[in-house]
């Protein structure tokens, strides 16, 4: 509990500092001390952000990768904007290939699971714990771990589905969702309690459960949506 605390923290923080230089490169800019090209420099801001915020959620190494990533790729449009250097599509789409590549080597690593007559893969997670992340593209997971615990969602550009109706929990469960300009969907059991603790940024957190009459089970869903949705129903 004191390393969530600890990390909310450490997001509002970053949250905080990013609005007030936002608002310092705004009143330079008014004040005629710099020339900003908007439609340049806000989207590298948004990425700057938005890794940040990932590596503070992260919890696993998956999560501190691709949020770094994010501060990366935001970083160096940044400085191009600003004129520190020039970087070309000719290097940008190589590397965009090589990446693609090194994702397809790397999923082709790890144990398949097969679809079921739906198209949704079922996963019975051993341990009780998810680690699951869409980019430019979607999934469909449906768990049946009878002791799920923990899930860690990503869905950048694109969409996730989570169902976990056939699972159970023993009395908590914590779901860390981030969607950037993307969706995540979960959809739970009629007999779980489900507590709203996520951020929206330009982007929304939807709850469609009907509250159940025992409430020993609790799923806790964190995290942010920037430019994206999660919606958890049952």
């Amino acid at each position: 509990m004191r390393s969530q605390r600890q990390r909310s923290t450490a997001a509002q923080m970053i949250i905080g500092f990013a609005v007030i230089f936002m608002g310092f490169v705004f009143l330079l800019d008014n004040l005629g001390w710099i020339d900003i090209d908007y439609n340049l420099q806000f989207w590298p801001v948004i990425l700057i952000v938005a890794g940040l915020l990932k590596i503070s959620q992260a919890n696993s190494e998956r999560g501190s990768i691709v949020g770094g990533i994010l501060l990366l790729i935001g970083t160096v449009f940044m400085l191009q904007g600003f004129g520190w250097f020039y970087l070309s599509w000719r290097v940008v789409a190589p590397l965009l290939i090589i990446a693609a590549g090194l994702m397809v080597v790397f999923k082709s690593t790890r144990k398949h699971a097969t679809p079921d007559s739906d198209g949704v893969i079922a996963a019975d997670d051993g341990d009780g714990a998810l680690n699951l992340t869409a980019i430019l593209g979607g999934f469909k997971r449906r768990v049946t771990n009878q002791n799920f615990r923990s899930a860690e969602i990503t869905a950048m550009f694109g969409g996730c589905d989570l169902d976990l109706r056939d699972a159970n929990i023993a009395s908590e469960a914590v779901i860390t969702t981030f969607a950037l300009c993307g969706g995540i969907t979960i959809k739970v059991p009629v007999d779980w309690t489900v507590e709203m603790e996520g951020t929206p940024i330009m982007g929304g957190y939807d709850e469609k459960t009907a509250v159940p009459k025992d409430t020993n089970k609790r799923l806790i869903v964190r995290g942010y949506a920037i430019m994206g949705g999660v919606e958890i129903r049952n």
